[in-house]
């Protein structure tokens, strides 16, 4: 089954309604970044996320992807998650069961949100009051930093030849924070450097730090 656009199509994470502030928000903790605008696979097992995903397609909500500072993913480990502070919204947009019990899903990161204090229910779900970030504000890519926006868009080209599509369209070549936001998901670069790249809101400087 699947929910949103179909594979390919244009799509835009500000096409989604999100409230302002919420009490009880749901979120997937990962050793990851999700972007605004940036597309995340998913592969959901367990059953607290599982009853997630489920719960999401029934009242086409999203949830919170938070990036883990300790512990890890899964339940049973020694050290204790901590949870970041700033979480990004994750819209669904397919969801196929690859076999009983486990599914893959396709989400779109959409806006920035502040956490308050995450908490844990008995069944290991996480979940926090949150109040909704403001997008980044347009901002065309600079002369200066034009090299920066050339360069990915023949990334895209090359990656698009291998027929590898990680990024949604339209590509926004001239808008410097989806620039800054799609090669922040695709260089080498720490988990730690990319959340500090994502929760900065100013894209010049973003894209800035990027191509430096």
């Amino acid at each position: 089954m699947s929910t949103g656009d179909p594979p390919g199509a244009p799509a835009s994470a500000k096409a989604f309604q999100a409230p302002d502030t919420w009490t009880e928000l749901p979120l997937f903790p990962l050793r990851a970044v999700l972007f605004p605008g940036g597309l995340l696979q998913l592969k959901v097992f367990e059953a607290r996320y599982l009853d997630l995903i489920s719960h999401c397609l029934r009242g086409n909500l999203p949830f919170g992807v938070v990036c883990l500072a300790e512990g890890g993913e899964l339940r049973g480990g020694n050290a204790k998650p901590r949870l970041e502070s700033v979480a990004v919204l994750a819209h669904l947009q397919e969801v196929d069961a690859e076999q009983p019990g486990i599914l893959r899903v396709r989400c779109l990161g959409g806006q920035r949100v502040l956490l308050g204090k995450p908490r844990q229910r008995a069944d290991g779900l996480w979940l926090s009051d949150a109040q909704t970030c403001l997008d980044d504000l347009p901002a065309a890519v600079p002369p200066e930093l034009a090299d920066s926006a050339k360069a990915l868009g023949q990334a895209i080209a090359s990656l698009a030849a291998q027929d590898q599509h990680p990024f949604t369209l339209p590509h926004q070549l001239d808008e410097a924070g989806w620039v800054a936001n799609r090669w922040c998901e695709i260089l080498p670069i720490s988990t730690a450097a990319r959340y500090r790249l994502m929760v900065l809101d100013e894209p010049l400087l973003r894209l800035k730090l990027v191509d430096e």
